[in-house]
């Protein structure tokens, strides 16, 4: 059975790889131009006045760019940045450790951020709010508390599922932003500048063909650049053209339209098995043996975007043009 070719996980390489191709500055980064400008105006806007920017929240689909913005914002405003998660923040203390140690003006980077307990939500609200956070000195009933105060900060928080945010939490960021799924030209430009950085021989069609089956994400943009690169460095002449492109992503069980072996299984269970839906969520995770969380964050934005399937108040639904894809005629419901 053909490896998975998405993985919500990374590897250090890939770390690594994903650091060395990020954009430093907002000049530098390409796509996501509502998002990028109006960062432009606050980033300029706290920086005439000498202040803080305001906390920032990016949500979307992962792999679009979300660090990478969070890495900018600090770059522009000149500050140090720290990076956590949310599951990394099991306890209390260990937030208000974080949070001492910051600069003035620093940037707070924590990805996956509605994963944190509500605990630990607790601490950040004053520390958002009033740049303070509030430690209990003794256990039990008698414990005194003690307000420490914090260097003003800016708060970056990601998430790819903006509806577990608390109300509480998510008002409390000045500035929220929807990452999109990027256009296949958009994704050609990033291919094509991450190939000069790496050094690796491309052609236009090369990094279009990469580009069209990279669904809307530079993350796997990226990755099968990686990839095709020691395909052709093997089977070919080192250079990725269009052919190549299309043979080494062929090898990797991605089709024309970038449909990986999970999609195409998520896709071909709802039609052999639930007639083209609808079907719920629960029921096609179970289903196809992945995790329902995994199933709504990482596959379905990118099937509903393009037209595979679509949401319904019943369940997931199958369109007509999954039928043409496989080859399957398509017969509408009266």
């Amino acid at each position: 059975m053909a490896a998975k070719v998405l993985n919500t996980g990374r590897t250090e390489e890939e770390k690594v790889f994903e650091q060395s191709l990020r954009p430093r500055f907002l000049d530098e980064y390409i796509g996501q131009e509502k998002a990028k400008n109006t960062l432009k105006i606050y980033i300029e806007a706290a920086r005439q006045r000498k202040d803080t920017l305001d906390h920032v929240l990016f949500y979307g689909p992962p792999g679009l760019g979300k660090t990478t913005l969070a890495g900018i914002i600090a770059n522009e405003l000149g500050v140090k940045m720290k990076v956590t998660s949310g599951p990394a923040i099991e306890r209390p203390i260990d937030l208000v450790k974080v949070l001492i140690n910051l600069g003035p003006g620093d940037v707070l980077f924590i990805d996956e951020v509605h994963r944190l307990n509500r605990q630990v939500e607790e601490v950040l609200y004053p520390a958002m709010e009033d740049f303070c956070v509030d430690v209990v000195q003794h256990e039990g009933s008698s414990g005194a508390s003690r307000r420490i105060p914090l260097a003003p900060f800016t708060l970056v928080g990601a998430t790819t599922r903006a509806g577990l945010l608390t109300a509480p939490l998510r008002d409390r960021f000045g500035v929220i932003s929807h990452l999109e799924l990027y256009s296949v030209e958009e994704l050609k430009t990033i291919i094509l500048r991450s190939a000069g950085v790496l050094k690796v021989a491309i052609d236009d069609e090369g990094a279009l063909e990469l580009a069209r089956r990279s669904r809307g994400t530079p993350r796997l943009a990226n990755r099968f650049l990686k990839r095709v690169r020691d395909y052709a460095q093997v089977r070919c002449d080192g250079v990725i053209t269009g052919k190549t492109a299309a043979e080494a992503l062929d090898f990797l069980d991605v089709d024309s339209l970038g449909l990986d072996n999970v999609d195409r299984e998520i896709l071909t269970v709802m039609i052999e098995r639930f007639g083209g839906g609808p079907v719920g969520l629960d029921t096609l995770s179970a289903s196809i043996g992945e995790d329902a969380g995994t199933v709504e964050d990482v596959y379905e934005p990118y099937l509903i975007k393009n037209g595979f399937i679509m949401r319904t108040p019943r369940g997931r639904v199958v369109l007509e043009k999954t039928y043409h894809h496989f080859g399957l005629e398509y017969v509408k419901e009266d």
